[in-house]
């Protein structure tokens, strides 16, 4: 069986003094839970302070984003060895805001992918539909697009060996969620889509919350949370963490 994946996406939030505290809360509860893996994703300001409060713990780090050059004159970029420095085991990438907000394209997500991957680090694939395009029944011909560009980058082998994460962006950040059974139907599609997914982790995220977390998470696909908002509230981070490592039961779809 999948081991179940909470990866906390701090998103452009936080301060020396928030991270502090936002830690000391999640550590201590976090250390004792068995039978799920989790991480937190924080902005590239901060990735030494959690570096070191992370030493010895049960929580990974990672980031939330890697530019697709290596080196070079690109003012503003953090390459994948840079982040890779720090510690990072996973890397975020083709986040919706990204797409949306930054202009990254299917290809650059799939350069970007690639980068990640040469570092030895895990990207967490980002991919979802609009809720124009959930509408107009194209949800499927959004995803299977934005999987191909990183297959036809990468393989389909290299593909198999990230994290894909499925955040509707109609949910993300609205406080609408998925209901488990519109959630489980696009994530049995995509590890079908992807072929030898077996073990393929394939996280929801899209407005998990403590409330939701145990429906969605018993779910068959449903192999975890990328986690915004509630990920900088300790105690709904640790409750939706709880949820994971407690989701033992699958329900089939």
């Amino acid at each position: 069986m999948r081991a179940k994946l909470v990866a906390g996406n701090w998103k452009l939030n936080g301060s020396l003094a928030e991270n502090q505290a936002l830690l000391k809360a999640i550590l201590p509860p976090l250390a004792l839970l068995k039978g799920a893996d989790f991480a937190v994703c924080v902005p590239f300001p901060y990735l030494a302070q959690a570096q070191q409060a992370l030493q010895g713990q049960t929580v990974a780090l990672g980031a939330q984003d890697v530019c697709q050059f290596e080196s070079g004159a690109y003012t503003g970029g953090v390459s994948a060895a840079m982040i890779a420095d720090f510690g990072c085991r996973y890397a975020i990438v083709g986040h919706s805001e990204r797409r949306s907000v930054f202009g990254d394209t299917d290809e650059i997500v799939a350069e970007k992918f690639a980068a990640v991957m040469k570092q030895g680090m895990t990207p967490i694939l980002c991919v979802g539909e609009t809720l124009a395009e959930r509408e107009g029944g194209v949800t499927e011909t959004v995803v299977a697009r934005q999987l191909d560009a990183v297959v036809k980058r990468n393989g389909i082998a290299a593909l198999g060996k990230s994290v894909i994460a499925y955040e509707p962006v109609w949910a993300i950040g609205t406080g609408r969620t998925a209901s488990p059974e519109q959630a489980q139907a696009v994530h049995a599609y995509i590890r079908e889509r992807v072929g030898a997914a077996e073990r393929l982790p394939i996280l929801y995220g899209g407005s998990v919350k403590a409330g939701n977390a145990a429906q969605l998470f018993a779910m068959a696909d449903v192999d975890g949370g990328l986690i915004g908002g509630a990920s900088l509230v300790a105690e709904e981070f640790v409750a939706i963490c709880r949820a994971a490592a407690g989701a033992k039961d699958r329900v089939t779809v």
